[in-house]
């Protein structure tokens, strides 16, 4: 796959589908989780709408660069998220990083102005980019995320322990413990099966569990972008789930409440990902908006 180099220390692996005469639509995935989350099916049926997709790997996961051994107080970075009077430790990046690496994408594929999907702590990037560079996003969807808000989106207890437990070090181990994301799951559609292919794959491709904290950190520091989402003018479509144990409904609310004019789709029996039966659905509804941003 090609790779596009960003900065002096960052290179991002990155994958496209249709047409580059096409507008382009960036997906953006969430924490720890590779460009593979988009699944190559769903990103070819968006092509085949007449689009350019691109999925790239963020920095610290999968095959785009990783900043080993740059160390971050996660137990201090998590008790400030937490508890406001706390003060943030220095982390190695913010949101707003990662959102630039992906306007860097864009300049490496030549592209002015795009379509930008994020999923979780994508969606959390979507939201930093067009804050940071609304003169190249044409339209933003925000799935399955949240504003950074401390009183909105907040993980059941459950959900939060599964995301934060250890990743096993073993292969074997590791495809077991696809188990946990029943926790956040879509309780109607989620195929352990399918989850446990999913995590062989992704540990086979790269591995890399140092990554985790410092994305984490960079979510937790990056703090609350209500107000600044106040200021977005680009047209915005927000999903959630009803059944999300991990970013709750309430964060997706609350995104579209902030963001003038901002749509809101909340979909029944989605949790914290995007089962296939729900695709048709979800693409319709993210073409369209383009479609609607375009008119």
């Amino acid at each position: 796959m090609p790779t596009a180099q960003i900065s002096d220390q960052i290179r991002l692996e990155y994958e496209t589908f249709g047409s580059p005469d096409d507008p382009t639509v960036l997906l953006v995935m969430g924490f720890t989780a590779q460009m593979t989350a988009w699944d190559p099916e769903f990103c070819a049926a968006i092509a085949d709408r007449g689009r350019h997709v691109v999925r790239f790997d963020n920095r610290d996961c999968g095959l785009s660069t990783h900043l080993d051994g740059v160390r971050v107080d996660t137990d201090a970075v998590l008790a400030a998220g937490l508890d406001p009077a706390l003060e943030m430790p220095s982390v190695p990046y913010l949101l707003s990083d990662m959102a630039a690496d992906a306007i860097g994408l864009l300049d490496h594929l030549g592209v002015d102005r795009a379509h930008i999907v994020g999923a979780s702590m994508g969606g959390m990037i979507v939201q930093q980019m067009v804050i940071d560079h609304p003169d190249r996003v044409a339209s933003v969807v925000s799935i399955m995320s949240t504003t950074g808000a401390p009183d909105v989106g907040r993980p059941t207890p459950e959900a939060m322990e599964a995301l934060l437990a250890p990743p096993p070090a073993g292969r074997d181990d590791y495809i077991a413990a696809a188990q946990r994301w029943s926790v956040w799951a879509s309780k109607r559609y989620f195929d352990i099966d399918r989850a446990r292919a999913q995590a062989a794959a992704s540990y086979d491709r790269a591995f890399y569990p140092e990554g985790a904290s410092r994305q984490l950190a960079a979510i937790l520091a990056s703090g609350d972008r209500s107000s600044a989402l106040a200021g977005v003018m680009t047209p915005m479509l927000v999903i959630h789930g009803t059944d999300d144990t991990l970013i709750a409904p309430d964060g997706g609310e609350h995104t579209a409440s902030c963001v003038p004019g901002a749509r809101l789709m909340m979909v029944d029996d989605m949790g914290h990902d995007m089962p296939p039966a729900l695709w048709p659905d979800l693409i319709d509804a993210i073409t369209e908006h383009h479609d609607s941003a375009a008119g």
